[in-house]
């Protein structure tokens, strides 16, 4: 399973491979706690459904984070969060955490969605 992101242009490129979904209360809670790296090509997603205002914190987190928040596959916001104060928050039905950097160019508008899974 692949990340992809589609600019409002056109153009098509993988945002990551090493795809996991936090698919349960507790995965979702505890997203990257802990996490001191994470490897490149890495993203977990962050699937809830139906949309509401999805919150983001970096407690426990030692790496900075590019965080996608998507509404049908749509780009609502993105944001590169600090290690251990970073925070956001925007109305979507999933988001996306991946390694800091990972998402430069991913634009509000775009759109990013999974492949293959």
């Amino acid at each position: 399973m692949r990340l992809v992101h589609e600019s409002a242009d056109g153009d098509t490129r993988t945002l990551a491979t090493d795809v996991e979904r936090a698919d349960s209360l507790l995965s979702k809670v505890k997203g990257l706690m802990g996490k001191s790296s994470l490897p490149e090509g890495y993203a977990l997603v962050f699937d809830f459904g139906r949309t509401s205002y999805r919150d983001v914190h970096m407690l426990f987190v030692r790496t900075p984070l590019d965080v996608i928040w998507l509404r049908d596959d749509e780009v609502v916001q993105v944001k590169t969060l600090d290690p251990w104060r970073g925070t956001g928050v925007a109305k979507a039905d999933c988001f996306v955490e991946l390694p800091g950097g990972a998402a430069d160019g991913v634009e509000p508008g775009d759109r990013v969605s999974l492949d293959g899974g």
